[in-house]
Formats: C-alpha cells, sequence, structure tokens
C-alpha cells in the first residue's frame, strides 16, 4: 500500500501523455473517462481494486465491472451508493451489502449505514475508482458519497481515480450557495445549487479547497472526458436513478427537486416524474394526474390515489435552466399559509442550502429580487472554481 508519491506521479504523466489526455482534442469524439481506457489501464495494472460504481458506470454498451475484468484488472469488491449499483433502489431506499449476483464479487453498502468505507474495508485495495454519472445539481447525493469516499483515501491512503462524464447541466451556474449551518448528505460543500461542474472538477476542488476534515487531501487522479465542452447539450445513455427517467426530467431536476420539501407533488408515483407539477388544491391547471405506488421509484408517493390539476412540463425545451418562478407562483395556486406549503421547512432549507429562499417566498418577494441576491455569492463561487476547470466554457 505504501508507495512513493513521485513514482505514482510519473506513471500518471506518461499514461496521460501517451492517451493524449494533454492535448487539446476538441476535434475528436465525445469520449468518456471510462471509455478512455489506454489512460488509465496502465494505472491499475496488476493492483488490487474497489469500485464503486452503479448502472450509468458503462464503457459503450458494457458495464465497467465487466469491461475491466476481461482486461484482468482486480477487482476487489464493489461499493455502492444511493440507488444501488443496478440503480433500482428507490429515493432514500436501503441499499443492501452482500453478493453482486451477476460478478459474484462482494458488494460494500455506503448507503443505509455509513456513507463511508470504514479502514478494513479499503485495507486491500491499492486504489479505488470512482465512475459515476452525476446530473449537476447540489442535492444530486453522488456527489457526497464522492466526499465521504475522498475522506476515507485520505484518511487509510487509497489513492482515488475518477472516471470522469459530462454534467447534463454543466452549461450553466445559479442558486444559492451553501450556508455552513445547512451542511447535510443533500448538501454538503458552498456550491451553488447548480454548480457547473463535473464530478472530476468537483473532486479537484474539494482538495484544492481544504474542504475534507482536517484539510486533508487524498491522493488524486482524474480522467477526463475528451472532446468536451461546458456549453454542449449531453444526453445521458442511461438514466442515473429511477425518477430521472429522460433528458428532460435532468434538465428539470433542479427546478423540481426544491418541491420535496413542500406539499406540491412533482409527479413521484406517475410515468412522468420532475416533469409535472400538482396540487389537489389547484384550479387553474388544466392537466391533472393520480400518484400511485411505482415499485423501485416512489411506492408511498405524496398524494397518493388523489387526482392533482397542475402543469404538464413535458413540452418544456431541453434547454431550460433553473426556474424559480415555479416554486413562487405555486404556493399561490395552493391557496396554503406558509407552514402547509414548506411543509417539511427543515428538509427545504437543506435541499435550498439556506432558510433564505424559504423566507423570501414567505415575505411575498418575486423570483427575480431572489435571483438578484444570489449573484454576489455566485461571482465569488465562479471565480474560485476556475483554478479547478478541466473544461473550456465554450
Amino acid at each position: 500500500m505504501q508507495r512513493q508519491w513521485f513514482g505514482r506521479l510519473c506513471l500518471v504523466l506518461v499514461a496521460l501523455v501517451a492517451s493524449g489526455c494533454l492535448q487539446a482534442e476538441q476535434e475528436n469524439p465525445l469520449l468518456t473517462g471510462a471509455e478512455r481506457a489506454d489512460a488509465y489501464l496502465p494505472l491499475l495494472g496488476d493492483e488490487r481494486v474497489g469500485l464503486v460504481v452503479n448502472q450509468t458506470s458503462r464503457v459503450g454498451d458494457r458495464h465497467l465491472i465487466d469491461f475491466l475484468r476481461d482486461r484482468q484488472v482486480k477487482v476487489q469488491k464493489i461499493f455502492a451508493l444511493e440507488h444501488g449499483i443496478r440503480g433500482d433502489v428507490e429515493n432514500g431506499g436501503k441499499v443492501e451489502g452482500g453478493v453482486d449476483g451477476p460478478t459474484g464479487l462482494p458488494v460494500v453498502s455506503l448507503y443505509g449505514g455509513s456513507y463511508a468505507p470504514s479502514e478494513a474495508q479499503v485495507a486491500d485495495l491499492d486504489w479505488l475508482l470512482f465512475d459515476i454519472q452525476d446530473v449537476g445539481v447540489r442535492f444530486y447525493t453522488y456527489i457526497s458519497s464522492l466526499h465521504y469516499l475522498m475522506q476515507a483515501c485520505a484518511d487509510y491512503g487509497v489513492p482515488l481515480l475518477v472516471l470522469d462524464r459530462p454534467n447534463p447541466n454543466g452549461d450553466y451556474v445559479d442558486g444559492p450557495v451553501l450556508e455552513p449551518d445547512f451542511r447535510s448528505f443533500v448538501g454538503m460543500h458552498p456550491i451553488p445549487l447548480v454548480h457547473g461542474l463535473t464530478v472530476g472538477e468537483l473532486a479537484q476542488m474539494i482538495n484544492g479547497e481544504g474542504w475534507l476534515e482536517g484539510g486533508a487531501q487524498c491522493e488524486l487522479t482524474v480522467i477526463p472526458v475528451a472532446g468536451y465542452e461546458k456549453s454542449m447539450a449531453y444526453s445521458l445513455p442511461v438514466k442515473p436513478s429511477p425518477n430521472l427517467p429522460n433528458d428532460l426530467s435532468v434538465r428539470l431536476y433542479p427546478s423540481l427537486g426544491l418541491f420535496e420539501g413542500t406539499s406540491v407533488s412533482i409527479g413521484r408515483g406517475t410515468d412522468f416524474p420532475f416533469q409535472v407539477i400538482g396540487h389537489p388544491a389547484d384550479t387553474v391547471g388544466k392537466f391533472s394526474f393520480t400518484p400511485r405506488p411505482v415499485p423501485g421509484a416512489s411506492e408511498n408517493p405524496k398524494h397518493r390515489g388523489k387526482q392533482l390539476s397542475g402543469q404538464d412540463l413535458r413540452r418544456e425545451p431541453l434547454s431550460i435552466r433553473f426556474n424559480l418562478e415555479y416554486l413562487v407562483d405555486w404556493q399561490k395556486r395552493t391557496g396554503e399559509g406558509g407552514e402547509q406549503y414548506f411543509s417539511r421547512p427543515g428538509f427545504f432549507d437543506k435541499l435550498a442550502g439556506t432558510d433564505a429562499l424559504r423566507r423570501a417566498i414567505l415575505a411575498g418577494q418575486g423570483a427575480e429580487e431572489i435571483r438578484h441576491s444570489w449573484q454576489p455569492d455566485i461571482r465569488a463561487y465562479l471565480e474560485r472554481r476556475q483554478p479547478y476547470l478541466l473544461y473550456p466554457e465554450g
């Protein structure tokens, strides 16, 4: 396990140069980090590897687990995050450890008990490899799991390899920056709600800004996406979680995710989650839907069995960005007071990363006034993140 940093750094640089990672590749096809095998297989060699993967961890049409094993990589175990390694565990559902049926590899759950592996669970590893598709929203918990993994790697001396993937919401930055008092598993870093970073860029920022406990840093290697710019539209080849079934739901997720702390439904328990908005008291909407149990996605959805009236957003353009107007308008449409509308105020504040948003809405402020209040923090963040960017902003 003990090795000289210099020797490993030389090996990383040799692999990156040989694969073209350090050259401009704008004219080349987009290749995810996982698809750039020539850049990372030399690093793994015959060393023992633990994988942090799920259903999005693909190399073409193959799962990364199978791809690595076919190339004689010594995969020792799999670490499972929220939704499990096959992506079939519903939001917040406990992820069980055990054995992965298709491969026979041991599975260690990092969701439902501990968020970080123990020293014993990584003692037999020479590398920890992270390859998970993120959606670029602070409260999407894969990046919180990344933080805990980085902490474990720093604490126990295990190097971390991140195979980067595009951010489908990476073309802009918006929303309140998280305040320290509202730090939780649905928001761990002082970044905007829509942060505009890939997982690899965020990992570099976590290290560089000293956000791990005690300012620790883990030994980090990021394999970048080839041919990627932040302005590019990116269609996810595999849905990242049960309630984000398509590209539009991913683009609407920043806007509709905050409704999880309110009395309003955003389509959990339907065939179109995160693509509609509804409430039993709404009298304006021409569209209606009835939430029902949906195994693996929402077995006890909000307003279960009730007909809700509201908005059908399925014709919104894929260019849509964070829309605060939905949240402001729907307080009026429900006809509810603050305590009823913000039915889970503490959770709402954790999602928002501040209580200022909820208080501003209750005070009757409009969307533009609220958004204006974020701008100084966003400008400071954009400057702060600059050293960690891996891709042109386009």
